[in-house]
């Protein structure tokens, strides 16, 4: 007879000592790795551009010199935990513990001298993230959370109130071009309708740390990359908002939708989120010739 195979275990949880010294090493190689971009923002005329995926998706040296020197100092640190970067991809290690990074998010505001822009790490063990710090350098904000220890700006502790809404707030939503435009049209038309307003700054980390930060109420966007979103869910979570759990719903590699809010615009943000994919979903049905559609 054969025996059915027993399921893997679970990573046991993580230590709170490693996650606090991942948390002291974050901070600290973080406001490097921004400075070090800064100074390039500043020289921005001489600085290379390249072109990605389409004209709106650009790497500039400075991405792959911030990224570089993350990777330098986390190895020299942590030598056996995986790395996963925007820019050079994931170099696995055996600790269960993951770096996730952005160097430079918001490229484009970058490139062009708009201050909207940030440098992004998470660590991630399991289907938690456990450090979130993102580190926007023009305005000099460090913004830090970890795994039960609550969030941070500046070393000033961040609580989310429970009594704003979608109504008396402003809203943060990303696009691009991984998915149908309809979709964030129709989010939008629906927001605009309930009488909430919106704002894209062209960085969706930031974005989530202004969430975190009360800012804004909340952030949606249908598809984002591990890098971008991570630290900015930690930070919202620890701050007290509600989240959607990427590393569950999303995937590492390949992305998925981003939804993060204050408690009191929670339920507003997913039933305008549910309705504008739905309504996508069903044009996408119609377009199909009734005879090829499933019975």
């Amino acid at each position: 007879m054969t025996l059915p195979t027993p399921p893997s275990p679970a990573p046991p949880s993580p230590a709170a000592a490693d996650i606090a010294a991942r948390l002291d090493l974050a901070r600290d190689i973080i406001r490097e790795a921004g400075l070090l971009a800064l100074s390039f923002f500043n020289d921005r005329d001489t600085l290379a551009v390249e072109t990605k995926a389409n004209a709106q998706d650009v790497v500039s040296a400075a991405d792959k010199a911030s990224e570089r020197l993350l990777r330098e100092r986390i190895a020299a640190v942590f030598p056996h935990d995986s790395l996963l970067g925007e820019e050079y991809g994931l170099t696995e290690g055996i600790s269960g513990y993951c770096w996730v990074m952005d160097p430079v998010d918001g490229t484009s505001p970058f490139v062009f001298g708009l201050p909207s822009w940030c440098v992004s790490v998470a660590v991630t063990h399991g289907t938690e993230t456990v450090v979130g710090v993102i580190y926007a350098p023009v305005r000099d904000e460090l913004y830090a959370a970890a795994l039960g220890q609550g969030a941070s700006l500046n070393g000033t502790a961040l609580r989310l109130s429970d009594k704003r809404s979608l109504v008396d707030g402003v809203l943060g939503v990303g696009a691009n071009h991984r998915v149908a435009p309809e979709i964030i049209t129709g989010f939008l038309n629906a927001l605009l309708h309930e009488g909430g307003m919106f704002i894209r700054n062209g960085s969706g980390a930031l974005m989530l740390a202004y969430v975190a930060a009360g800012r804004l109420v909340g952030y949606y966007e249908p598809h984002m990359n591990a890098w971008d979103c991570l630290a900015g869910l930690c930070l919202i979570s620890e701050a007290g908002g509600r989240i959607e759990n990427f590393l569950v719903n999303g995937d590492l590699a390949r992305g998925g939708r981003v939804i993060g809010a204050a408690p009191g615009a929670w339920d507003g943000l997913m039933r305008l989120v549910g309705q504008a994919e739905k309504g996508q979903e069903a044009d996408e049905t119609s377009a199909v010739p009734a005879a090829m559609r499933p019975a």
